[in-house]
This record gives structure tokens, C-alpha cells and sequence, in this order.
């Protein structure tokens, strides 16, 4: 893979494959490292091979237990953040597990909302998250919703630049 070029890999708890996409390094700042993802990209979604429709960015921040995707309409989705496990970078590899609960701000109406609570619960008893899991899992969560919501950045303006070089 070019060096700016930059493998994306999510599994669940349990290794399974979630999503696996190569994305373009666009800049590394005090906020993480931020990847920019263009439409028509081969990826893989619940391990099913799949081509990106529509472009986006994703902020791997550093040491957070979150990863922040930024979507350009129509996506309905302004912001979508997957509560994760912190990114571990390898050579030009990032790799993060996903532990199910979204945080989202919806583009025609600003609405912040928490997603998939019900599939955290499960895969906290099957797969038995720990509490040094769970903890800042939730933490997370809490600290977005209240982020996406008050114009805390990355989320009120600065993902726009980078937004604006894969649009």
C-alpha cells in the first residue's frame, strides 16, 4: 500500500470481521489522525465485500475510546461515532474493535442520538465484556452525546476542511 494510504480494519469483541476499507492519510493534528475515504472504494461491510457510495472522513483520535465518521449529504447521518476500543496503529495498518454502541447527529434535524444499546447489552453477556471495557465504553458514549451536540470540535466545524478533499 502507498504510504499515505492507510488500511482501516474493524472487528467485533470476538474478532469478527466488520469493516475493512484502505483510506488515504490526510493529516495527523492535535485532534488524531484524519483518513479520508472516496466513493467508489472496495470495502468490507459484516465481512460481505461492498464499494463505497458515498465519500467520507474518519478521525482515529488519539487514545479515545471512539473512531468519528463525517458524511457529506445525502448521507442522513451528518456524524457517526462507533464506540471502539483506543486504535492500535501497525506500520500502515489501524486497527480497532468495535464494541457496538453509535453515537449519531442527524443532518436534517441536529438530533443526537444513541444507537444499538440493545446489541452492547448482548454481546456484553455473550462475548463478556470486562469493566475496564465496559466503563469507558460508556463514558464515551455520554461524553458524545453531549460533544455532537454543543460544538465541541471535531464535531461543529473542523472536520469540514477534510471533508472537503474527498467530496
Amino acid at each position: 500500500m502507498p504510504s499515505d494510504m492507510v488500511r482501516v480494519v474493524y472487528r467485533k469483541y470476538d474478532g469478527a470481521a466488520h469493516r475493512d476499507y484502505p483510506a488515504r492519510r490526510l493529516a495527523e493534528d492535535d485532534l488524531g489522525t484524519w483518513l479520508g475515504v472516496s466513493a467508489g472504494t472496495r470495502s468490507v461491510y459484516h465481512g460481505r465485500p461492498s464499494v463505497e457510495r458515498i465519500p467520507f472522513v474518519v478521525l482515529v483520535p488519539h487514545d479515545a475510546w471512539w473512531t468519528g465518521m463525517f458524511n457529506p449529504p445525502p448521507r442522513t447521518s451528518e456524524v457517526y461515532c462507533d464506540i471502539t476500543t483506543p486504535a492500535r496503529w501497525e506500520d500502515d495498518t489501524v486497527r480497532i474493535i468495535d464494541l457496538d454502541l453509535d453515537v449519531v447527529r442527524r443532518r436534517a434535524t441536529g438530533a443526537v442520538e444513541l444507537r444499538d444499546e440493545d446489541e452492547f447489552a448482548e454481546h456484553r453477556e455473550r462475548f463478556g465484556y470486562p469493566d475496564d471495557v465496559i466503563e469507558p465504553a460508556q463514558a464515551a458514549a455520554g461524553w458524545l452525546l453531549g460533544a455532537l451536540g454543543d460544538g465541541t470540535e471535531p464535531f461543529a466545524s473542523a472536520y469540514r476542511k477534510w471533508l472537503a478533499l474527498v467530496t
